[in-house]
């Protein structure tokens, strides 16, 4: 497979070859710590004073003017909060603009919190400040205004030298964000006008975690980094000699080659840009038409969701400036500030070439686009040959990852609370009860219990979507203590998108599913979809005597849990590529396990309550049952088992939207253990697939139960106790 494209160079730049040699003598040779008198230590000082040189020379200012930061959001924060601090018997009012960086509107979110007052300026259709906003918003009691030099969405280069200008005359300063522009456009400091500067060398094709704060002479910055007095005394911590080398060589290279890498750039472009106008006619491109970094293309397609997009396009890295959910779509604060259509803002996406970028690059990456937003568009047979699945990775044709694309449980339950509860008596379980199925007396002696659940892929191999989800579709079955009968398929299937091959695989699946456990799948119903869905309404049968519902827990009862937790992390894990084999093995077991035999043993031993654990993670189940029965639940967070790798990926920011919107629900009713971590918490709330039976048992029956299920090949742990609720709390984790 052709190593797939990279179009993404405003978001981090490769190291260039001559920075990756200026850093070769601090690995080896100069290692000394630069503030040490010895000749290690001045063979390092000499490299970060000649770093500072270059990035001088640069920026056309002098080298004591140049303070090294961690990066541009250090950079950022020493500006703008230094600035707060140093001159806030002056004032108190920071303006900035709604197209800034996280790194600069959230530190001025955090100012606000502290007694600043903040003004951030609107902008135009194309993403640019009006100098005349700036110049109305400065009041007496000013400090500093805060605009980027160009934006790193849309690339719109903003009038930093008219802002100065008008700023200076109100004896204002003047902080910019520089980290987009760098190394594409010419920047120097006299020629802005500005007093404070950003820069991120991994930005211009130095390393990752180092940056430049320019501070012009005579400008105060209080310090934000405490410590000694490194950095002229305006950040403390040991400089990194390593990366300060390297960037001071980056900057070098700018200083000579900028007319070069500008042209090529501006060339890759323009290209880019013809080839999509050529393909999309209707094709909106955001941000100035002149005014805009010569790297940066943002286009809107119309109608189509930017992550089903990019995550087709595997072939072609670039980014997404709308990210689409069930029941809403977050446009990028940037695109939404431009006032774009959302028609068209859902379907944005950045492309950003760089100076290794060539137009064979930019031939094959207009081929896959167009092959992707055509199949997308297109109603006709897809390009994909017919008879193999091989090579298609199945999470790149969804937005959503399986249970987790669920509409959020604030929602649903606004919904439900809506619907009037059916009056016919035959009814045991309806809309008034969190349970995921439904239950119809027939006769004394029987009830037919009903249940359906489809979700979006969650793994790429079909056959394995197809019996996964037939497993969690039979766990609401088996959670209310009954037997299956038989399944209708439920399916939604991109027919532009996929060979009808994949669909036969994902049936084939949860055929093979069904036939484990004993019944057949006899027809359904399917419809034309964007992206490929499945799901199964199962019909089973239970004693109206031994129906289990969720809504039956006692105090002193034992919580049991069958199967343990973190799909939804892994899952996105998975789509991401970031799953090791010996990860991917369990995840697929468990999730293709059938929790029939957790049926029997709910039987069996006669526990008072059950659910399972699917889409709201187990704190959203566990809350419905608790609330159902009035009662508390007390958690024991160690005895709760989690799959293999679960806490680094959660600790690495890997996790889904679903499980972020699944803690905010329950978060209200959940008292935390004051030593637990944000992490713990959102992992207990992790959105799972085809998840075990939480059930709670008699304390007398745990032992029994747990070696019977062991016994049968079958993971439990117990994992807490319900009890008398107490003030406002459905659930202690502690």
């Amino acid at each position: 497979m052709q190593k797939p494209v990279y179009l993404d160079y405003n978001a981090t730049t490769p190291i260039a070859p001559q920075v990756a040699e200026a850093m070769r003598p601090y690995i080896y040779e100069n290692f000394g710590n630069p503030s040490s008198s010895h000749a290690y230590g001045s063979a390092a000082k000499k490299g970060v004073e000649r770093a500072r040189r270059q990035v001088a020379e640069m920026l056309g200012c002098q080298p004591d003017e140049i303070v090294f930061t961690s990066g541009g959001s250090e950079s950022n924060n020493l500006a703008i909060k230094g600035v707060a601090f140093a001159y806030r018997e002056k004032g108190n009012h920071i303006i900035t603009s709604a197209v800034e960086h996280p790194a600069v509107l959230d530190v001025v979110k955090y100012l606000e919190k502290q007694g600043f007052r903040i003004t951030i300026l609107p902008v135009d259709e194309y993403g640019m400040v009006d100098v005349g906003d700036v110049e109305r918003a400065i009041t007496p009691d000013t400090i500093l205004v805060s605009i980027m030099h160009a934006n790193n969405e849309v690339g719109t280069i903003e009038p930093i030298r008219e802002i100065a200008k008008i700023a200076h005359q109100h004896q204002v300063l003047v902080h910019t964000d520089a980290a987009q522009s760098v190394g594409k456009i010419p920047v120097r400091v006299d020629e802005l006008g500005v007093d404070l500067l950003s820069i991120a060398g991994h930005k211009l094709y130095a390393p990752k975690g180092i940056g430049v704060l320019f501070i012009r002479r005579g400008v105060r910055v209080e310090k934000i980094m405490h410590g000694a007095e490194h950095e002229m005394n305006k950040r403390a911590g040991t400089e990194n000699v390593i990366e300060i080398a390297a960037l001071g060589q980056a900057c070098e290279l700018v200083d000579k080659q900028l007319a070069q890498y500008q042209t090529h750039m501006l060339e890759m472009r323009t290209h880019l840009e013809k080839g999509l106008k050529t393909a999309f006619p209707n094709l909106k491109i955001n941000g100035h038409p002149e005014k805009r970094l010569p790297n940066t293309t943002n286009v809107s397609f119309y109608g189509l969701e930017a992550n089903t997009i990019l995550s087709e396009l595997d072939q072609v890295a670039a980014s997404a400036g709308a990210a689409c959910h069930s029941d809403q779509v977050d446009v990028s604060p940037v695109i939404a500030a431009m006032g774009v259509p959302l028609e068209y803002a859902m379907g944005t996406i950045r492309f950003s070439v760089g100076r290794n970028t060539t137009q064979e690059e930019v031939d094959f990456a207009l081929e896959e686009i167009q092959r992707v937003i055509g199949n997308l568009q297109a109603q006709e047979k897809p390009t994909l040959k017919e008879g193999s699945t091989q090579g298609i990775r199945l999470t790149h044709y969804t937005h959503g990852l399986g249970c987790a694309c669920k509409l959020r449980p604030q929602l649903l339950e606004e919904v439900l609370a809506e619907i009037s509860p059916p009056q016919d008596k035959r009814i045991l379980v309806g809309t008034e009860t969190g349970d995921d199925a439904a239950v119809y007396l027939i006769n004394p002696e029987t009830a037919i219990v009903q249940t359906v659940d489809f979700f979006t892929p969650i793994v790429d191999d079909p056959y394995l979507f197809g019996a996964i989800s037939a497993a969690n579709s039979l766990s609401d079955i088996y959670a209310m203590g009954a037997t299956p009968l038989f399944a209708l398929n439920i399916v939604g299937f991109p027919s532009n998108r996929l060979p009808m091959t994949v669909l036969r695989e994902i049936l084939r699946g949860a055929q093979e599913k069904a036939k484990e456990a004993g019944i057949s799948i006899i027809g359904g119903h399917s419809v034309d979809d964007t992206e490929p869905k499945y799901g199964m309404a199962v019909t089973g049968v239970v004693h109206p005597d031994k129906l289990v519902t969720n809504a039956s827990a006692r105090a002193g009862d034992q919580l049991i849990l069958t199967k343990p937790i973190g799909t939804g992390i892994l899952t996105t894990a998975l789509k991401q590529g970031l799953l090791e084999k010996d990860q991917v093995d369990p995840l697929i077991a468990s999730m293709s396990m059938l929790n029939q035999k957790a049926g029997v043993a709910l039987q069996q031993f006669h526990a008072h309550a059950c659910t399972d654990v699917t889409g709201f993670g187990l704190l959203g189940h566990l809350l419905g049952m608790m609330k159902a029965a009035n009662l508390c639940a007390v958690l024991d967070a160690d005895a709760i088992p989690t799959l293999p790798g679960v806490y680094d990926l959660a600790a690495a920011s890997v996790i889904p939207g679903g499980s972020r919107n699944n803690y905010a629900y329950t978060k209200p009713y959940v008292e935390y253990a004051e030593e637990m971590t944000e992490v713990q918490q959102l992992i207990l709330n992790d959105a799972q697939t085809s998840g075990g039976l939480l059930m709670a048992v008699e304390k007398s029956s745990v032992s029994s139960m747990i070696n019977f299920l062991t016994n049968e090949g079958i993971f439990a742990s117990k994992i807490g106790e319900v009890m008398e609720k107490k003030e406002n709390f459905y659930i202690i984790a502690k």
